[in-house]
């Protein structure tokens, strides 16, 4: 097949690329065996380690088996970005199961849906969102509940803070009852060693991921994604983006690791990559720049809404936001005279990507330092369009 696109290739992108027939995975287990002392991730100024980060997923992995968790089984992933999604979506997939995320912002109806359609089992969830899934579970297949408080990875003094005046005000104290099928995630991290169960994975033919997407017609359906898809497409993504040195990147990771575009872009590729993520629950604009200002993330994908709002912000002078080198945006059109006055804010790249759920996602892409238009851009590597 003719592949024209190929002469407006960045230099250094390659037209085609050797993919390792590894699961998923596999990339978590590479950066902690490469850089076990790089931070992993970065979360209200806590730092995990990759090599700790690894350790964590297999505890949870271990926790999983016992729990009777086996290869094919649906984990319903019920959290924003913070650490325990990360240790849960790789330890889920450790166990041989396949991941569901699920939006946090679902009301009752569409997350007893999702655990329908899905046949999920078991899932994570924040204990602010507990009453919501234990409403839901005598109307699933739901035999495990596993509760994780969103503060159990802040650093000591803001953890100490949060406990004293804003956990129960904000829903992160209800009451859980000792009941069966309901787990603390502390209590299994703190049971189980960091040893996995031996699970035969075939990247090709295993699914990693049941991702709903909405499409054009209302109601989301799961689109099965298999290992090999999610492992390519990081590998495609890192590769568009030329310049970048494994095991010294930092992402600032805002975009929702539950869609399939956060999730490639601000999860799978960093850990391939062996970067540091700087998580970040939800996008408000003062928060974004005083991670940028603090961290100094090179890369930053988001929407073009988020550069919108880092655009008009009446203080964004008074922040140094110069370290990001790229941002891909995605999920909707870039206008012009946004990547243009970020780029100018930033001295960064800002460009306009497109993908879909069902390719796992990112299938085009302006090219980071050349030719670009206001437009999805060009096929990456090993993409046929």
């Amino acid at each position: 097949m003719e592949k024209p696109w190929l002469k407006f290739y960045d230099e250094g992108v390659p037209a085609t690329i050797d993919y390792p027939d590894k699961p998923l995975y596999w990339t978590l287990e590479e950066a902690a065996r490469k850089y076990p002392d790089n931070t992993a991730t970065i979360f209200m100024g806590a730092k995990l380690t990759y090599r700790e980060l690894n350790d964590l997923a297999d505890k949870f992995a271990a926790a999983l088996a016992d729990l009777g968790v086996k290869k094919g089984d649906r984990v319903s992933v019920h959290l924003p970005n913070c650490p325990q999604f990360v240790i849960a979506y790789y330890g889920a997939l450790k166990a041989g199961a396949m991941v569901v995320p699920t939006n946090p912002l679902y009301v009752e109806r569409e997350i007893e849906h999702q655990l329908n359609d899905s046949g999920a089992e078991t899932i994570v969830t924040l204990t602010k969102f507990y009453p919501v899934v234990r409403r839901v579970k005598e109307k699933t297949k739901l035999k495990n509940i596993i509760v994780t408080n969103i503060k159990e990875y802040f650093p000591p003094l803001i953890k100490l803070l949060f406990t004293l005046f804003k956990e129960k005000k904000e829903g992160h104290r209800p009451p859980i009852p000792e009941e069966p099928g309901t787990y603390f995630f502390q209590d299994l991290m703190a049971k189980y060693p960091p040893a996995p169960p031996e699970v035969e994975i075939e990247p090709e033919e295993d699914l990693a991921l049941l991702q709903y997407t909405g499409g054009t017609t209302g109601v989301p359906k799961g689109a099965m994604l298999t290992h090999k898809n999610m492992l390519v497409n990081a590998i495609q993504v890192r590769h568009w983006m030329t310049g970048l040195e494994e095991g010294k990147e930092v992402l600032l990771a805002v975009l929702p690791f539950f869609h399939v575009y956060g999730m490639t872009v601000c999860m799978n590729m960093p850990i391939y990559l062996g970067a540091a993520m700087v998580l970040l629950p939800q996008f408000k604009v003062k928060e974004v720049l005083e991670a940028i200002n603090k961290y100094k993330p090179t890369l930053f994908p988001g929407v073009a809404t988020m550069y919108v709002a880092i655009n008009n912000y009446p203080e964004v002078h008074k922040y140094d936001i110069s370290s990001i080198k790229a941002c891909i945006a995605g999920a909707m059109p870039l206008p012009y005279e946004v990547w243009t006055k970020f780029e100018e804010i930033t001295g960064g790249k800002l460009v306009e990507g497109y993908g879909l759920t069902e390719a796992s996602p990112v299938t085009h892409c302006n090219p980071i330092y050349g030719r670009r238009k206001p437009c999805i851009g060009i096929p990456l590597p090993d993409t046929e369009a």
